[in-house]
């Protein structure tokens, strides 16, 4: 851990290896900005940090009496589920086309809007309408009643249990130690989530103009205040989206596992070890809030998965309860390009060559998703190993992604 300490600024803890995970200089000033801000107490830059919107990804902030909306971003909730099975990757032998076949039929992956939907398939499995009438409904009623402007194209019920697109997928891995054989997957709140979060960056930039308060260094950093109407609407709001996220990677999980039974037809245990982690939200933590952006909590004993990209290792590991970084740590390898330019870099070639022994789409539609186009994972794992210890180490026997 290295640290950035400049005048009028809360202290930056940064996790790059002493500079030698990759980062852009951008990343680096995105951190400063929010370091500037009056509400913030506390920064850190995990081992993945890129550049996002307001904040980068990778950032954790804690902020006192307020929070700032665009830190947290737009994907509220997302994160990451894997399970172990008792299968072997010897049982799996022979059916990897038809895995994944079978989970890309059976999951709506892809967006937005009606794409990748259960409207697209014109079927609303009843158990996921009954959860969303149990859990969801009428709290997402209360939200729309104050702020209709949520509402959107496409009901949120028709995209509970579904994957989405961009950087979400679900693989089923292999432990490269004894051979074991994991599902994992990586989804958040999907288009209700972003809905909600750019609602509430846009109703913070309102509000500072309104109070006349600059936010010199970048307008999105706007906050909102504890004891205002804007900052509970905007956190009963969030713990709603949060809590859809986590149950929405629950149904797809449930899914995933049935169809690998039917697949194989073959019963099989999928509970030897269960992990869910937030990386896109707030917690309250000793009368304050840490927002992680792209970062996962990391505990003293606490759980937590750290995917690497397509074709990449991945990781489970378990939290060291490192303070220096508000017990935090990244929540994958991170982006060592935009999505723009790895499809100008890269070639279907290049990613058939660098997915080769995965069973996942090669196609140009993907590219932006190709490994070259992401940090070593190794890179970032060394970089953090203060922050969490590995406990499984993975690799990707098929890749869905939407």
């Amino acid at each position: 851990m290295r640290t950035l300490v400049e005048h009028g600024r809360v202290e930056i803890r940064v996790w790059d290896g002493g500079g030698v995970v990759p980062m852009e200089p951008e990343v680096f000033n995105q951190m400063r900005n929010i370091a500037s801000l009056p509400v913030v107490v506390g920064a850190a830059l995990m081992a993945d940090g890129h550049v996002g919107v307001g904040g980068p990804v990778g950032a954790v902030v804690v902020t006192r009496a307020a929070i700032i909306p665009s830190v947290t971003g737009v994907d509220l909730g997302c994160g990451m589920a894997a399970v172990r099975t008792d299968l072997s990757v010897n049982d799996l032998e022979g059916h990897l086309p038809a895995i994944r076949a079978a989970l890309e039929t059976g999951i709506p992956v892809g967006g937005p809007g009606i794409k990748g939907s259960w409207s697209q398939k014109n079927n609303l499995p009843r158990g996921v309408e009954r959860v969303w009438e149990r859990e969801f409904d009428d709290g997402y009623a209360r939200i729309l009643a104050r702020y209709p402007k949520i509402e959107g194209k496409g009901a949120p019920s028709d995209q509970l249990g579904t994957l989405g697109t961009g950087n979400h997928f679900i693989e089923v891995c292999q432990d490269l130690e004894d051979g074991g054989v994991w599902f994992m997957l990586h989804s958040g709140s999907r288009g209700v989530g972003n809905r909600i979060g750019s609602f509430f960056i846009e109703a913070a930039k309102e509000q500072a103009l309104k109070l006349d308060r600059s936010v010199k260094t970048d307008v999105s950093l706007a906050w909102l205040d504890e004891g205002t109407a804007l900052f509970a609407g905007y956190m009963e709001a969030l713990g709603w989206a949060q809590r859809y996220a986590r149950r929405n990677r629950d149904l797809m999980m449930e899914a995933a596992v049935a169809t690998m039974r039917d697949v194989l037809a073959r019963p099989f245990r999928a509970d030897l070890v269960a992990v869910q982690c937030h990386h896109n939200y707030v917690a309250e933590q000793e009368g304050l809030y840490v927002t992680r952006k792209g970062a996962v909590s990391a505990k003293l004993g606490e759980m937590g998965i750290i995917p690497g990209s397509m074709g990449a290792k991945s990781f489970i590991v378990r939290g060291r309860g490192n303070r220096e970084s508000f017990e935090s740590c990244s929540h994958g390898a991170g982006r060592r390009m935009s999505r723009g330019a790895a499809k100008r870099a890269f070639t279907v070639e290049d990613h058939i060559k660098a997915t080769e022994g995965v069973e996942c789409r090669k196609d140009a539609g993907v590219i932006d998703e190709t490994p070259q186009a992401y940090k070593s994972i190794d890179m970032v794992m060394a970089a953090q190993a203060d922050l969490v210890e590995i406990v499984a180490t993975l690799k990707a026997l098929v890749s869905v992604k939407g």
